[in-house]
């Protein structure tokens, strides 16, 4: 099933809590007048504050998490652009006997390049392509059959080991991270809950346009909020994502 993007989700929830307050609004009209006094004013006031509050504190700590992650995400993409650079060098170091070693990792660099930031968007993003992956493989067989003569290739080839194992240990972990992020379960309760407290405002708003107004942006906001945790859960994509530059850099680099 092909999720919406982000920022249709985020018109979907401002869609609906603007629905909850328009729903107050026409039924705030056709109560009773003592349906709509100052003690149930009050009572809704003080039952909706609870709701409020509980809202704004998960709203921020989902936004919280949520920036975190994109955070982490982030540093991985540095991580790897890093480690390609670094085995580059020491595969340089170690001589022409390991230009096999090289051309491979400067496949690998480009064509992970183009599977996390493709240039058109219409492909999509690949975390895991198996070709791609294939080709890391074939360069850490190849750095294994190097034969080195002496301590200096030997450390240089021990380097290149290590330096290989990493990048596969970022790989794996965008991969396990890529299914992750807050269930959307979760964030359809937020959403109830804020056109839930959104209704109550339109209950005993004032019949104007200002107020209509107000409800509309203020519903935009805390939408707002919903689809940046959404944009931050999909760091490869979208409004927000992260800068393609370290591994533009690092592919770059190799082909020198």
């Amino acid at each position: 099933m092909i999720m919406p993007s982000p920022p249709v989700l985020g018109l979907f929830v401002f869609a609906v809590i603007i629905l909850g307050a328009v729903a107050g609004w026409t039924i705030g009209k056709r109560l009773p007048t003592h349906h709509l006094t100052d003690e149930t004013r009050s009572l809704v006031s003080v039952s909706m504050a609870v709701v409020g509050t509980l809202s704004a504190l998960v709203l921020g700590l989902l936004i919280s998490n949520a920036n975190t992650a994109f955070g982490e995400r982030n540093r991985e993409i540095t991580t790897l652009s890093a480690n390609i650079l670094r085995l580059d060098r020491a595969l340089r170091s170690y001589g022409s006997e390991a230009d096999e070693a090289r051309a491979l990792l400067q496949q690998y660099a480009e064509h992970k390049t183009a599977d996390l930031f493709p240039e058109h968007p219409s492909d999509g993003v690949q975390v895991d392509d198996p070709s791609t992956y294939q080709l890391l493989v074939r360069q850490e067989d190849s750095v294994l059959s190097l034969q080195p003569s002496d301590a200096r290739q030997k450390w240089w080839a021990e380097q290149a080991l290590t330096l290989a194992a990493n990048i596969g240990n970022t790989r794996w972990l965008l991969v396990q991270q890529s299914g992750q992020g807050t269930p959307k379960a979760f964030l359809a309760l937020v959403t109830f809950w804020l056109t839930l407290l959104f209704a109550s405002f339109g209950l005993f708003a004032p019949r104007n346009a200002t107020s209509l107004v107000a409800l509309a942006l203020c519903a935009l906001a805390v939408s707002g909020g919903v689809e940046m945790i959404l944009e931050f859960e999909n760091p490869f994509g979208g409004v927000v994502h992260i800068s393609p530059w370290a591994m533009h850099y690092a592919a770059g680099a190799l082909s020198q």
